[in-house]
């Protein structure tokens, strides 16, 4: 049971040793569920904490932002991940190109406490999703295709990892929308609504967005490999719990 007088600050501490816990291989599968169901309802309770609090006392909380370097491999596929969790979180990304070879590099906006949320989840994610992929593989050759190697391989890698980034996406976004609806009606001391609190965030973070980025455009990453069941299915088993749940040479990430 979360306790009546906790802090968003030690709810954070508290999925912050859940999920450490809970990336630990040598672990139960079914231990590391537990421990990360309890990691994701305080996820989600920590960010609307925060928002609620801010509401009323603005200095708790402010509007961010931050550049992040994506390195590769597998730079497009993180940053799918990244893209999806901050919108899930209420937060928003620009990606701006960079030269080949060097990965791609990231624009964050958000609030403090919920750009904190995408960066310990989306670490923590990251580092499950290299796991699945070395305990999985890819189909040994004279199993599905014989002629699995080289650039097929690795199609079928980058296939099973998007199916497993947006997998988790889905079950993120579930368990924050479970949240928000729980505050939906609250009262705040603002005298505002949850939901409207949440409204306003975003609106704040829109406009950030498009003041530092007045001409976007959306990117879509597509796959054409096999692998995309078994990294879906990979994906609803992450450990992160919940319901199982431009101008220029900039694009916004969709």
């Amino acid at each position: 049971m979360t306790q009546p007088d906790e802090t968003p600050a030690h709810l954070m501490e508290r999925v912050r040793k859940l999920l450490a816990k809970a990336e630990d291989d040598s672990i139960p599968t079914a231990e590391a569920e537990a421990l990360t169901e309890r990691a994701a309802t305080l996820m989600a309770k920590y960010g609307i904490d925060a928002a609620l609090l801010a509401a009323t006392k603005p200095e708790t909380d402010k509007p961010s932002d931050l550049k992040l370097d994506v390195p590769n491999p597998w730079a497009d596929v993180k940053s799918v991940l990244m893209a999806g969790l901050c919108m899930s979180m209420r937060c928003q990304v620009v990606k701006l190109n960079r030269r080949n070879g060097e990965g791609t590099r990231l624009h964050l906006f958000g609030y403090t406490s919920d750009i904190e949320r995408v960066n310990v989840l989306y670490t923590s994610v990251l580092l499950q999703m290299a796991q699945a992929l070395q305990r999985i593989g890819a189909p040994m050759p004279g199993m599905r295709d014989p002629m699995l190697t080289g650039t097929r391989l690795r199609t079928w890698n980058r296939s099973f990892l998007l199916g497993y980034v947006n997998e988790v996406i889905k079950r993120v976004k579930a368990a924050e929308e479970h949240a928000a609806k729980q505050v939906k009606d609250q009262q705040t001391g603002s005298g505002q609504t949850g939901a409207l609190v949440l409204a306003s965030r975003e609106a704040v973070i829109g406009a950030a967005l498009k003041d530092a980025y007045p001409k976007l455009r959306s990117s879509r990453v597509t796959y054409s490999g096999k692998g995309y069941g078994q990294g879906a299915a990979a994906g609803r088993r992450a450990n992160i719990g919940g319901t199982h749940v431009g101008g220029g040479s900039r694009k916004a990430l969709t």
